[in-house]
């Protein structure tokens, strides 16, 4: 069964979403995320997806505590990421009630730290793949990584990586729709690995398409903020 999963960018403590990843391209959506939060779970969700596009961006984690604010008051499990850079940075967000982290910077550029949370920590660990022209992009999609995606992805995988959350950066809040081909070719090569889709949803008709896919999850931001799909329909899907 595919999840579902809510998905909030914050920026400044604002809810936001970038047009495909561009910090002069935000469109704002509310000031209280904790009053958002709360109306998801209120929905029937138990899990989101929490960006902290400030710490992407400048490897701080700048609101940290309004993700604990969201914890604090909605009792929701939280997947988050933004300005992971270190085994140490995991470690905090672990001990501020995260549940799991989501790190593409520190799996690129500091891949011992990486390696060494992901053993640690196991399936509490998801690699946040964001494709631009089939490279994985990092610090808040500024730069590109040398090495393939494929290449990155296998070594990760050997190495005990279950699960990824990857991107399409062209259709990231453009409400353009999935790229499914990339799905397809990931679960053909990757077949043991869970990989959640991000970037492009904007219909029903979209998460229908994805949960006959085989992906494991599908996170939705900009076309719920904007209603296009409502948190009923999500849920409902959800639950079939």
């Amino acid at each position: 069964m595919m999840r579902i999963i809510p998905a909030l960018d914050l920026l400044d403590g604002r809810i936001v979403r970038l047009k495909q990843g561009d910090y002069k391209q935000v469109t704002v959506y509310s000031d209280d995320p904790v009053s958002m939060a709360l109306t998801i779970m209120e929905a029937g969700f138990n899990h989101i997806h929490l960006v902290d596009l400030n710490g992407a961006k400048h490897g701080e984690f700048t609101n940290l505590q309004i993700i604990r604010d969201i914890i604090g008051a909605t009792g929701l499990s939280v997947q988050a990421g933004g300005g992971i850079r270190s085994y140490r940075d995991c470690e905090i967000l672990f001990e501020a009630g995260i549940n799991k982290i989501v790190s593409t910077s520190m799996a690129v550029r500091n891949e011992p730290d990486w390696m060494k949370a992901l053993s640690v920590f196991g399936d509490k660990c998801i690699l946040g793949m964001d494709l631009r022209d089939g490279k994985i992009a990092l610090s808040g999609w500024l730069e590109t990584a040398e090495e393939s995606a494929d290449s990155f992805l296998s070594r990760m995988v050997e190495s005990g990586l279950r699960e990824v959350l990857c991107t399409d950066i062209s259709r990231d809040g453009m409400l353009t729709g999935p790229n499914f081909d990339l799905y397809n070719n990931l679960l053909g090569k990757f077949p043991g690995t869970q990989f959640i889709a991000s970037g492009g949803v904007s219909s029903f008709k979209d998460l229908e398409i994805l949960k006959t896919s085989g992906v494991h999850a599908v996170v939705v931001g900009r076309a719920m903020l904007e209603n296009r799909i409502s948190l009923k329909e999500m849920s409902d899907l959800l639950n079939t």
